[in-house]
Parts: structure tokens; C-alpha cells; sequence
């Protein structure tokens, strides 16, 4: 079975650049557009998440950030962005992610 996670994308606008940073894994990164940089953000905590569990930290790294992984599919599409001000918002990114098979 297949799983979730939800996770926090914080965008700000710094000259002509957008920053992007997944608040709960401490990933970032940046882009020319607010599109580019939440493309790569979404690619850098995809391969951030496939290397926990890759060295088999994935549940330690979870419990110690306090983040939930939640089983099956997610039940409502999670699309709200909060204004902090007129550079920068965050907004909430659902992470696919497949469970562990015990060998």
C-alpha cells in the first residue's frame, strides 16, 4: 500500500529570483519564475525523500521532524495558499510516497 505525506512549501520573491524552501525536510532551492522554482523544489524533495529511504532513515528522519505518514490516498486535493506578504506565500505540497515492503 501506498502512502502520503504533507508537506510546507514557502515561496519568497528576492529581486528577480524566487526562492523555495520544504520546510519541514530543511530542502531549498531557487528559480527565474515562481513556476521553475517550485518544479525543482518538488524534484529536490522528491530525491531527498527517495534517499531516506534508500540509507533506511526514512522513519527515523519522519519521527524526529514530526512528520505523519499517512496511509492510502489522499481524500481532498490540499490546493490553499496563505498570503505572508506580498513577495512570499506558503502552501501546502502532497508527497506521494510508497511504503516500505519488509524483505
Amino acid at each position: 500500500m501506498d502512502g502520503y505525506v504533507v508537506l510546507t512549501f514557502a515561496f519568497e520573491k528576492i529581486d528577480r529570483r524566487w526562492t523555495a524552501h520544504c520546510k519541514e525536510l530543511g530542502t531549498a532551492t531557487f528559480g527565474r519564475s515562481l513556476t521553475e522554482a517550485e518544479k525543482r523544489l518538488e524534484e529536490a524533495v522528491f530525491l531527498h525523500l527517495n534517499t531516506l529511504e534508500e540509507v533506511g532513515e526514512r522513519e527515523r528522519f519522519f519521527k524526529e521532524h514530526n512528520i505523519q505518514f499517512c496511509y492510502g490516498e489522499p481524500t481532498e486535493d490540499v490546493t490553499i495558499c496563505l498570503p505572508l506578504r506580498e513577495s512570499a506565500f506558503v502552501k501546502p505540497h502532497v508527497q506521494l510516497i510508497p511504503t516500505l515492503v519488509a524483505a
